[in-house]
């Protein structure tokens, strides 16, 4: 079982605001930039940040600026999909088959073949991700969704299977004795920190069946805005609740 987690300014990104009622303002900004900047150095400098990003809705934007009309935007923004290693971004760089740049095509031949062995990794466990709640009473619907759907992500990329919602406790069984694999669930709340900002617990479970504690981890964060502080929050909860369960 692990102690709490306290994450320090350091960690997170310092980003501008965006009055828009978006889930994260700093991917609507980069976004918004990528698709109508004036200088191609400027979309160039947004698709980098967004594929560096780690925020799953930056896979949008993105792939729509493999069609920008400058060669070296289309570039940048095929480097970004692969530094982002979203899965589904495989279709859309498939769809680039009649680029006519070759530089470009370079770029779009890298992260197809980074997308497929992606998608290609070797499974090592099932987990169950319950929904996440938030107790705080004070997040949009959207960030809740956002920092549920950064965690899915984190889970995938360190090998994990999720599990369907409403999977019987029989197709679970077979499903892990199939592939020999371990199985988890986990229950995560965001909360209020302990000196402000927020704290996003998870309790670790053996999956099927939902009484065998396994662990409990918590991680924290303040000084920054709930959505940079759960973009930070998010994947280290994963990281931290998977080595948890390891011990």
């Amino acid at each position: 079982m692990r102690s709490p987690t306290h994450l320090v300014a350091a960690l997170l990104l310092a980003c501008p605001t965006l009055a828009l009622a978006q889930a994260d303002a700093r991917t609507a900004s980069l976004a918004r930039t990528l698709k109508q900047g004036a200088l191609a150095t400027q979309k160039v400098q947004a698709a980098r940040v967004l594929g560096e990003s780690e925020d799953p809705e930056a896979l949008a934007p993105l792939c729509a600026g493999l069609a920008d009309e400058a060669p070296e935007v289309r570039a940048a923004a095929a480097k970004a999909l692969e530094a982002l290693a979203e899965p589904g971004a495989l279709e859309c760089l498939e769809a680039r088959e009649d680029e006519p740049d070759a530089t470009v095509q370079q770029a779009l031949a890298s992260a197809v073949k980074a997308t497929q062995a992606l998608r290609a990794r070797p499974t090592r466990m099932v987990v169950m991700l319950g929904a996440l709640k938030d107790t705080t009473g004070t997040l949009s619907p959207e960030l809740v969704k956002l920092t549920e759907a950064r965690m899915r992500r984190k889970l995938f990329q360190l090998g994990a299977d999720l599990a369907p919602a409403g999977q019987g406790e029989a197709e679970a069984k077979a499903q892990l004795a199939k592939g020999k694999l371990p199985g988890y669930r986990l229950l995560s709340e965001i909360r209020p920190g302990s000196a402000g900002g927020l704290k996003l617990s998870v309790m670790c479970l053996r999956y099927p069946g939902k009484h065998q504690l396994l662990g409990n981890v918590e991680v924290q964060g303040s000084d920054e805005e709930p959505g940079e502080l759960l973009a930070a929050l998010a994947p280290r909860a994963i990281e931290d609740a998977l080595a948890s369960m390891k011990k």
